[in-house]
């Protein structure tokens, strides 16, 4: 069993999400399909979870991003037995995400079958086929790159995820810098890059956000990636409210 020495219980959890101001975030997520948070982890806490990287044994399996033409670097999926900070981070975070993945689907007109609970939705999940843990840890060294790309798993989708920097951007490691790029109906694609910094949050869209046009609402898709990293090893913790298929 891996001990951590500075785990934030669930309560402490609650209260570093309650720290950002939720509705400024979901105004931004409206404007750009991502917005930063507060300071969610301590430089310690970022260690600790950075360094079960070795630790295979709390891995499902991990994906190498050149084996599948999907950039260079590595990525593991952690098991349905998450470590205790990843746990808690989690949970404290969905019903803070909620109200804005409701808000979207109504905009779209989509269907909002996410319940109060993670713990619900996550039972209706596996009862439809996806029944494997999609929370990752990231490792990028120098050179290493992610294509764009979406995280969707399956035909159960929570619209929302969140990525949390382990390292110190401009000291342990240069460029790796988050990119998002919006495919806007019969436009040029628009680009936006920024820096994850050590311990905070970027929550951002899995697929799309909504798009006022003179029609009302649409869907413009989006997909996320990470510049090439210039020097130094960068950490990432990816936290996503659905199971895989």
């Amino acid at each position: 069993m891996t001990t951590y020495t500075t785990t934030p219980t669930l309560t402490q959890a609650r209260r570093r999400v309650a720290r950002t101001d939720w509705d400024a975030l979901a105004a931004a997520l409206d404007e750009h399909g991502s917005a930063p948070t507060e300071q969610l982890l301590t430089p310690a806490e970022c260690s600790e979870l950075a360094a079960l990287y070795e630790k295979p044994e709390l891995f499902r399996t991990t994906v190498d991003l050149a084996r599948h033409r999907f950039g260079s670097g590595e990525y593991r999926y952690f098991t349905h037995d998450l470590p205790a900070p990843v746990a808690a981070l989690r949970a404290a975070l969905y019903p803070r995400l909620l109200p804005v993945a409701r808000d979207w689907a109504a905009r779209l007109g989509r269907p909002a079958p996410w319940p109060d609970s993670l713990e619900e939705w996550l039972e209706r999940c596996h009862a439809a086929g996806q029944d494997r843990a999609a929370q990752i840890l990231l490792r990028y060294g120098e050179g290493d790159w992610n294509a764009l790309h979406r995280d969707v798993f399956g035909e159960l989708v929570f619209p929302l995820q969140v990525v949390v920097g382990l390292d110190a951007y401009g000291t342990d490691y240069t460029g790796g810098e988050f990119l998002m790029v919006e495919q806007r109906p019969r436009a040029q694609s628009r680009g936006t890059a920024g820096v994850l910094r050590q311990g905070h949050g970027l929550v951002f869209t899995t697929r799309d956000r909504p798009v006022r046009t003179r029609r009302g609402w649409s869907a413009g898709a989006m997909r996320h990636g990470v510049s090439t990293v210039r020097s130094g090893r960068r950490h990432a913790l990816g936290l996503v409210f659905h199971d895989a298929s």
